[in-house]
């Protein structure tokens, strides 16, 4: 069975943002400005299929999959590129691969008692996130 990623979730840190978004090509001033946010997180998981919102005061961005099925993903709301995301399970962790323009892109999620952990990937560039269940 695995891991139930249902809820709300707080963003308690986060490592090494500005330069996974420089790996973006993220321009200078939104780099700052996304650098400071507090994020926040709803997911809704019935089985593989999963409905995620990430959200700030910034910007929000939305995605939804089901675990083994590739799909055309629109990056908007982050650095608007066009990329082909396959997430699936490696044990209770989810694992996604992003094929495009970017190398090396991707993250891994995965929960540690009432703590969301997330390694986001692009290039050379590794961002840890945490976040707390609320």
């Amino acid at each position: 069975m695995p891991a139930d990623y249902n809820g709300r979730w707080e963003m308690v840190s986060n490592d090494n943002f500005e330069e996974l978004m420089k790996g973006l090509d993220i321009d200078f001033a939104t780099r700052k400005i996304a650098s400071h946010l507090h994020q926040t997180k709803v997911m809704v998981q019935n089985g593989d299929k999963f409905e995620t919102m990430t959200m700030s005061t910034f910007r929000n961005y939305e995605v939804n999959f089901t675990v083994g099925e590739e799909f055309e993903e629109q990056t908007k709301g982050l650095d608007n590129r066009k990329v082909k995301t396959l997430v699936i399970w490696d044990g209770d962790k989810l694992v996604c691969v992003q094929k495009g323009e970017k190398e090396n892109r991707g993250w891994k999620q995965w929960i540690d008692g009432d703590m969301l952990h997330l390694e986001i990937t692009v290039l050379d560039k590794v961002c840890h996130q945490v976040f707390k269940r609320a």
